[in-house]
């Protein structure tokens, strides 16, 4: 009996010093993994607004059911935030917005960094995160792809076989329905809710 309980304590021990190990490690990676992750996108806010000298963050709260994604299963009555940037030129002039949408595709979500002119046109798109099929939705990274979406309005912005513009991706037209969708969504938000935020399109407040 005694045998069990000092290989018992013995086990605690290891555990113990394993756990404190990978708490040291993570206290000392993960700051650089944040540190990376703002770099990439503020990268990825500069190449779809690429007319912005710089950015304001900002933010609206919808309800989730505004948001018609299956991940997000809570009560209607929830709340979210929706955030997204403001670009402004050297001037501090309102040149367009940037915000980030997110839809499950196929087999994974698909994140994408959206650039809009002041209109809510779409500017430019730039898929950040995918784990899609390789060789199908996969090629929602290929430039090609991005391209369609470039000086779309919101009412365009459907897929070929829904009567809009964007041609699906062969073999992959959940994907393409998924990132269309989102930015849809998104861009939706924004016209719903940009008067109630607290910039304005004058340029910065003072």
């Amino acid at each position: 009996m005694k045998y069990y309980l000092r290989l018992g304590f013995v086990l605690l021990i290891i555990a113990a010093v394993a756990s404190g190990i990978l708490a040291y490690i993570n206290s000392i990676t993960l700051p650089i993994i944040n540190q990376s992750e703002n770099s990439a996108q503020q990268a990825a806010r500069k190449t779809v607004l690429a007319s912005a000298n710089f950015f304001e963050k900002d933010s609206i709260k919808v309800a989730l059911a505004q948001v018609n994604d299956p991940l997000k299963i809570q009560a209607e009555s929830a709340e979210n935030w929706f955030e997204f940037y403001r670009g402004y030129d050297a001037e501090q002039n309102l040149v367009g917005y940037t915000f980030q949408a997110a839809k499950y595709g196929y087999s994974s979500e698909v994140k994408t960094t959206v650039g809009l002119d002041k209109d809510l046109n779409i500017r430019q798109i730039e898929v950040v995160y995918q784990a899609e099929t390789p060789g199908l939705g996969a090629k929602c990274t290929e430039p090609k792809f991005a391209e369609m979406f470039a000086g779309l309005s919101r009412e365009k912005l459907q897929v070929d076989k829904d009567g809009g513009e964007i041609v699906s991706i062969t073999g992959a037209t959940i994907t393409t329905r998924a990132i269309t969708a989102s930015i849809d969504e998104a861009i939706s938000i924004l016209a719903d809710n940009l008067p109630q935020t607290k910039a304005q399109e004058g340029g910065l407040d003072e």
